[in-house]
């Protein structure tokens, strides 16, 4: 019988192995490699400052193959970390054969692999980023039973010289068409190279950000992902940001995914959906529903994991907001959130319930009437999405900073009254609705207030080992360094103080 996932699947490692990723042995990277002419071997994996860091190999011969993939390398930690002593520095980078996928853009046939960071004991790098988000997965699915999954939306700007023809409306691009929209042929061709190296992609648009400046044109873009096991979602992520960089480097363009670039419009968020499931099948929504007062019937498992955002929602932007320009995005009236609270369909608050396909209507057969209604399970569409980080997060950290805060909402005895509290159904940021927002906690304003934020917080994230001290450390330590604690205020208006602030972290995460 036909593998239905593997039968259009766009990685051609997967392709060509006929096996799924989590399969992958060491034999079939080997067999690939030699079949298919590849003649280098790239290791890749995230350094401190969020982004991939490549060691090239060229392969000469069968045995050396085996070694690098038995063996790894070993690299400079204090190159790569902040955390790391120089005079301790060695670690050891092992690759991770289900990452494996060709590079699109090498002359010389190539083959990625990300790879994991172990200690000179040879075990794993307990501040690593991404052996974090392993602890943090690991302890959600001992804690609830269950596995958590996520997905990230992508936004970004590309920027391009100005074309006088057919102009888009300021702040008007929300799934505007070409010609109107001058860089969704980019898009599309950045999510075939990220369908190629893996990714597993939902959907690809224009987003409302756009505007022109100093001859320049700068379009927003998003391109979202299919829920997938937090690990997954994390490595899908990083491999994106890499393929939308380099083809933009390659065909001229400049992208970045900068939470903000000026004021008065749209900043660029990092949303993330999640769900957990059992058995396969998603458990965000009740079998009967009892929660008759939220607009979606959520189960009491998805109302734990949102109590549990909404308590530890002023640390998380500690993982998923990184530098100072992410808190001149959190501001009212700017599609981003800036209380605690969350609510269905509704873009004024920090956790969102998106629309779930809960109204058990086949709407195919009412808009295509030669089709008979079936009964498709759509419980699997549900998710709650969380607004606040954006592109500036370090991706494996936020991850893992939201799995902790799930998985606290199921250790917390009042979760459902927290859940409760915090819910709206209103626009907060209208004046009718004053006394209620009087009772939302506010997101930090500044990486400093984060930081204090954090300091408080620190023992959720450190429980079950998820986040060494070393780590937590660190991140606060980072934060604290931007002395930002009154900035937005300090240069509120000032256009000339914030165009500079843009620029220093233009290319950040």
């Amino acid at each position: 019988m036909e593998n239905k996932k593997l039968a259009l699947n766009a990685n051609p490692v997967v392709a060509f192995l006929q096996k799924e990723p989590h399969e992958f042995t060491k034999q079939d990277i080997i067999r690939f490699i030699s079949e298919n002419q590849i003649r280098m071997v790239n290791f890749m994996y995230p350094g401190g400052d969020g982004k991939l860091k490549t060691l090239n190999f060229v392969i000469s011969n069968l045995d050396y193959l085996n070694t690098i993939l038995t063996c790894g390398e070993r690299v400079d930690g204090s190159s790569l970390f902040s955390f790391i002593e120089a005079s301790s520095s060695d670690l050891y980078v092992i690759p991770r054969f289900s990452t494996a996928f060709v590079d699109p853009f090498a002359e010389i046939p190539t083959l990625c692999l990300l790879c994991s960071f172990f200690d000179k004991d040879g075990q794993p790098l307990a501040s690593s980023p991404e052996q974090t988000l392993r602890r943090a997965a690991e302890a959600f699915r001992l804690v609830t039973g269950m596995e958590y999954e996520a997905m990230g939306e992508l936004e970004y700007y590309v920027i391009k010289p100005t074309e006088p023809v057919y102009p888009a409306i300021d702040q008007r691009g929300y799934h505007e068409s070409a010609p109107y929209a001058k860089t969704n042929d980019f898009r599309a061709r950045c999510m075939h190279c990220i369908a190629q190296a893996g990714g597993q992609i939902k959907y690809g648009h224009s987003e409302v950000g756009n505007f022109e400046q100093d001859g320049l044109t700068y379009e927003q873009n998003e391109i979202e992902f299919l829920p997938v096991p937090v690990c997954d979602a994390a490595d899908q992520l990083m491999v994106a940001k890499w393929v939308i960089r380099n083809l933009a480097w390659r065909e001229g363009l400049n992208v970045t995914f900068a939470p903000k670039i000026t004021t008065g419009k749209a900043g660029s968020g990092l949303h993330v959906h999640m769900r957990i499931t059992k058995d396969g099948q998603n458990q965000m929504l009740a079998s009967a529903p009892t929660n008759s007062r939220y607009g979606s019937p959520l189960s009491d498992d998805a109302l734990r994991m949102i109590a549990g955002m909404m308590t530890l929602a002023p640390s998380i932007t500690a993982f998923g907001n990184k530098n100072p320009t992410s808190y001149f995005r959190l501001v009212p009236h700017q599609e981003a959130p800036t209380n605690v609270c969350w609510g269905d369909r509704n873009r004024s608050v920090l956790v969102r319930v998106p629309l779930g396909w809960t109204a058990k209507t086949d709407m195919s057969s009412l808009a295509n009437p030669l089709e008979t209604p079936e009964l498709f399970d759509t419980r699997q569409k549900q998710t709650v999405e969380m607004r606040s980080p954006d592109g500036s997060a370090d991706i494996y950290q936020l991850l893992a900073g939201l799995c902790v805060a799930c998985r606290y909402g199921f250790e917390m005895q009042d979760a459902l009254a927290v859940a409760e509290k915090n819910y709206v159904d209103v626009n907060i940021h209208d004046a009718a609705n004053a006394d209620k927002l009087a009772t939302l906690a506010q997101l930090p304003d500044s990486c400093e207030a984060s930081a204090d934020c954090l300091e408080q917080q620190r023992a959720a994230f450190e429980a079950h080992g998820v986040f060494s001290p070393t780590m937590v450390d660190g991140i606060i330590r980072q934060l604290r360094a931007f002395g930002d604690r009154t900035l937005r205020a300090d240069i509120a208006g000032d256009q000339k103080r914030i165009a500079q602030l843009v620029r220093e972290f233009f290319h950040c995460g």
